[in-house]
């Protein structure tokens, strides 16, 4: 579904609804630039990519996170809307998180990595390259105090590069 921007999430729950006979339910979509994205709804979701929706606010990841709370796999690259306190409201509702790209979320913060490590128990990979206000020694604590995390990447302005695998 990338690039349908005149489809909501509304529509989107219809269609696929309302085939009879319908498959299993959806487990994978990808909505990038889908801009006129209003409710998602899918419980069954498993992955999930929303990136290069400049305009997805906290409020909007909020109804994201309560229509879709079995996600492991997401995707919000470039969301430059989203906040520390949107995601820390969203955060709760995805214990199964297993793979996060924040990559390019300018407004994020070390909060957020915080955030993840107390409400995401399950995450294994990280993207949060080009994250302004998260630096080196937020994410190297972050990759200490969760061993299970098998990759975090961070590539940062002003020449840090650093990606952490185990």
């Amino acid at each position: 579904m990338t690039e349908c921007c005149l489809v909501s999430g509304r529509e989107l729950a219809q269609a696929l609804g309302s085939v009879s006979g319908a498959p299993p339910p959806l487990t994978s979509l990808r909505l990038a630039y889908c801009s006129s994205l209003k409710v998602l709804q899918f419980p069954q979701l498993r992955q999930l990519s929303l990136s290069l929706l400049p305009a997805l606010t906290d409020m909007g990841l909020v109804a994201v996170a309560r229509g879709c709370p079995s996600l492991e796999h997401l995707v919000l690259s470039h969301c430059s809307h989203i906040s520390d306190e949107g995601w820390a409201q969203a955060a709760g509702y995805w214990p199964r998180l297993q793979h996060l790209n924040l990559s390019s979320c300018s407004q994020l913060t070390e909060q957020t990595l915080d955030t993840i490590r107390q409400a995401c128990k399950q995450i294994r990979v990280l993207d949060v390259a080009m994250c302004p206000g998260i630096n080196v020694a937020a994410v190297r604590r972050f990759q200490a105090q969760l061993p299970q995390v098998t990759c975090v990447q961070s590539c940062f302005v002003g020449g840090a590069d650093l990606t952490l695998t185990l």
